[in-house]
C-alpha cells in the first residue's frame, strides 16, 4: 500500500491546471480567481463627509465659538460644487465642496439663522475643528492601480462587495470542472421517491457527491448509477469522456470481490493507475488513474469512504487544478482517547468546540464504522490520526467539508 502523502503527491502531479474565463462579478461566488484582480479607480473615487454636518476650511485650528456664513447645501449624489471658501451644509456620503477640508457634526454647532427657503445660513461652532475631521478620502480604502486580490482567492461574498465598489462588471477565473460520477451497484435504487424492493438500498453515494461538487464550484455533467457489469462500466466511462470531463468519480466494485469489476475495467480503457490501495482507513482500497485528459477516482462504496476521498483526495486536486496552494489544516486538543489500528492513518469524524481553557477541544464521535452515515451528519470535523493519542494529546483537525472550517455549525448552548 502507499501512504495518504505519497498517494495526495502523486495525484498532484497529474491534476491538469483548467483554462481561464471571463465571468459576471454578480456570478462569481464560490470561483476560484484566475489572475490578480487591480483595480481600475480610487476607492472611495471622491473626497466625501463621513457624517451629516458642515462642511468649512480649516486655516489650522477653527476656535470653539467661531461663526461661520452657510453657503449652501451638498447631498450624496450631488456633483462637484466650488465652495467659496464658505461653511457647507453636507450629508453623509456627499462629495466635499472645492477648498473644504473639515466637517463638523451638526450636533456640535448652533443654528443661528436660516435662509428663506429653511436651510441654515450661519452657524457657531461648539468645540474646536481641524483640518481633515470627518472626511474620507479618495484612495484612503484602496488606490488606483493596487492588487486588491490574488490569483487563486476562492470569491466569497465579501469579495463581490468590493469587486461591486471598484465597478467591476466582469472578472477572470478559472473555469468549473466538469465531473461525471458513476456509482455502481445492481442493490442501489437511485429513484427516492420510490419503494425499496427487495435486497435493494437507497443509493446516498450519488447525491452526496453531486451536493459537495456543487459546494465546491464543479459541475457535475452526470451522475448515473449502473450495474455489476463492467461493460455497462465501460461505455459509462466512454460517455463521460465523450462529455469532457475532467473528473470520472466511481463508487464501489474497487476492492478484491468477486463483482469488484472497475480496476479490470479501467485497464481495458487504457488508464495508467497512480496507486490502488492507500494506507487509511476508511477507504484503503480506492484507486486513482489517468485516463486521457482526466482524473479517475474510483473509491469503495461505503458512505464514510466515499467522503474520505471526496474530502482529502478530490478536493486537494481540485484546488491544484484551479491553481490554488494547499488547504491549511488546523489542531485542536484531544477529549476522547484513541488507540487506532498501527500502520494507517485514520479519518476520524468529530466534534470541535472551543474550551474554557481559550484552547480547540475535539471530541472523536463514537460508532466510526465506514457504513455509518448518522454520526457523519453529526460532526463538524475530521481528526487525522496514525497513532495513539491519549486525552489532551494535540491532534490533526480538518473541516467537515472541503472550504469549511470547524465552526461553520451552531454550537450547544453553553458549548
Amino acid at each position: 500500500m502507499i501512504g495518504y502523502n505519497d498517494a495526495l503527491l502523486a495525484l498532484l502531479r497529474h491534476a491538469p491546471r483548467l483554462e481561464a474565463v471571463r465571468c459576471a462579478t454578480a456570478d462569481a461566488l464560490g470561483k476560484v480567481l484566475a489572475a490578480d484582480v487591480v483595480s481600475s479607480m480610487d476607492l472611495p473615487s471622491f473626497d466625501h463627509s463621513a457624517m451629516d454636518g458642515y462642511a468649512l476650511h480649516a486655516h489650522g485650528t477653527l476656535a470653539a465659538g467661531s461663526e461661520h456664513a452657510v453657503h449652501g447645501s451638498q447631498a450624496a449624489g450631488d456633483a462637484w460644487r466650488a465652495s467659496k471658501g464658505m461653511a457647507w451644509e453636507i450629508m453623509t456620503g456627499a462629495r466635499m465642496p472645492d477648498g473644504l477640508d473639515t466637517v463638523v457634526p451638526v450636533e456640535r454647532t448652533e443654528l443661528l439663522a436660516r435662509h428663506d427657503d429653511g436651510s441654515p445660513a450661519r452657524i457657531r461652532l461648539l468645540d474646536a475643528l481641524g483640518p481633515k475631521a470627518n472626511v474620507r478620502y479618495a484612495g484612503s480604502d484602496v488606490a488606483k492601480g493596487a492588487v486588491v486580490m490574488r490569483a487563486g482567492t476562492r470569491i466569497e461574498p465579501n469579495h463581490v462587495m468590493l469587486l461591486a465598489a471598484l465597478g467591476m462588471a466582469q472578472v477572470e477565473v478559472i473555469r468549473a470542472p466538469r465531473v461525471a460520477i458513476i456509482c455502481t451497484g445492481k442493490e442501489l435504487q437511485a429513484d427516492l421517491a420510490q419503494p425499496l424492493a427487495d435486497g435493494q438500498i437507497y443509493g446516498s453515494n450519488g447525491p452526496y457527491l453531486v451536493a459537495a461538487f456543487a459546494s465546491l464550484g464543479a459541475h457535475v455533467c452526470s451522475c448515473e448509477t449502473v450495474d455489476d457489469s463492467s461493460r455497462t462500466f465501460v461505455a459509462t466511462v466512454e460517455r463521460a469522456q465523450r462529455a469532457g470531463a475532467d473528473l470520472i468519480v466511481s463508487t464501489g466494485a474497487v476492492s478484491m470481490g468477486r463483482y469488484d469489476f472497475v480496476p479490470d475495467a479501467l485497464s481495458e480503457l487504457g488508464a495508467r493507475v497512480l496507486f490502488h490501495k492507500v494506507a487509511i482507513r476508511p477507504g484503503k482500497p480506492q484507486l486513482a488513474a489517468v485516463l486521457g485528459d482526466a482524473v479517475v477516482f474510483a473509491l469503495p462504496g461505503t458512505p464514510m469512504a466515499v467522503a474520505v476521498g471526496l474530502r482529502f483526495f478530490i478536493a486537494p486536486v481540485l484546488r491544484a487544478m484551479r491553481g490554488q496552494g494547499p488547504e491549511a489544516m488546523g489542531r485542536a486538543v484531544l477529549d476522547t482517547p484513541q488507540l487506532p489500528k498501527a500502520g494507517l492513518l485514520h479519518f476520524l469524524r468529530a466534534t470541535v468546540m472551543p474550551g474554557d481553557d481559550g484552547r480547540l477541544h475535539a471530541q472523536v464521535l463514537a460508532q466510526q464504522q465506514p457504513f455509518r452515515i448518522q454520526p457523519f451528519a453529526q460532526a463538524n470535523a475530521w481528526v487525522l490520526l496514525s497513532d495513539d493519542a491519549v486525552q489532551g494529546a494535540w491532534v490533526t483537525i480538518a473541516g467537515l467539508q472541503p472550504e469549511t472550517s470547524p465552526f461553520d455549525r451552531t454550537y450547544p448552548s453553553g458549548a
